[in-house]
C-alpha cells in the first residue's frame, strides 16, 4: 500500500512527526522521574519496565525526526502505545487513561502508513 504525498501533505506529515517526536521525548524523559513510580508499581512488572518504556519513547521520538528511521520509529512507538492501551484497560482498569495512548497509537500508525514505502524498501533490501 503506497500513499502519494503532495507537498502540503509532506509538510503536514513532518509537522505531525515533529509534534509526536517532541511529545515522546518529553514523555519518555518524564518516566525517569518519580512521578510514575506508583503507576508502574500497580502494573506489577517492576520499575525496569518504566525505564525501558522511557528509553523506547525517547529513542522513538528522536527517530521520528531522522528520515531513514521515521517509519520504523513510528512503528515501534505504535507498539509501545498499543501496550499502554492494553495496560490501562486490562491491568489498571482505567478506560479514561487509555484515551491518550490510543490517540498516540493512531497518530503513529498514520505516520507508518504515509512512510510505508520506506518500510517496504527496507524489507526488500533485507530479504536479498
Amino acid at each position: 500500500m503506497s500513499v502519494q504525498v503532495s507537498s502540503a501533505r509532506r509538510v503536514a506529515l513532518w509537522v505531525l512527526q515533529a509534534a509526536l517526536g517532541a511529545y515522546f521525548v518529553h514523555s519518555g524523559l518524564s518516566l525517569f522521574g518519580d512521578g510514575f513510580v506508583g503507576k508502574f508499581d500497580r502494573i506489577g512488572f517492576g520499575q525496569g519496565l518504566r525505564h525501558v518504556t522511557g528509553v523506547l519513547e525517547v529513542a522513538g521520538g528522536v527517530g521520528l525526526l531522522v528520515p531513514p528511521l521515521a517509519a520504523f520509529a513510528a512503528l515501534g512507538l505504535a507498539g509501545v502505545m498499543a501496550g499502554a492501551v492494553v495496560t490501562e484497560l486490562v491491568v489498571l482498569l482505567d478506560p479514561g487513561a487509555a484515551v491518550l495512548p490510543a490517540l498516540l497509537f493512531a497518530l503513529a500508525v498514520a505516520v507508518v502508513l504515509f512512510r510505508w514505502d520506506a518500510v517496504r524498501s527496507a524489507a526488500q533490501r533485507f530479504g536479498k
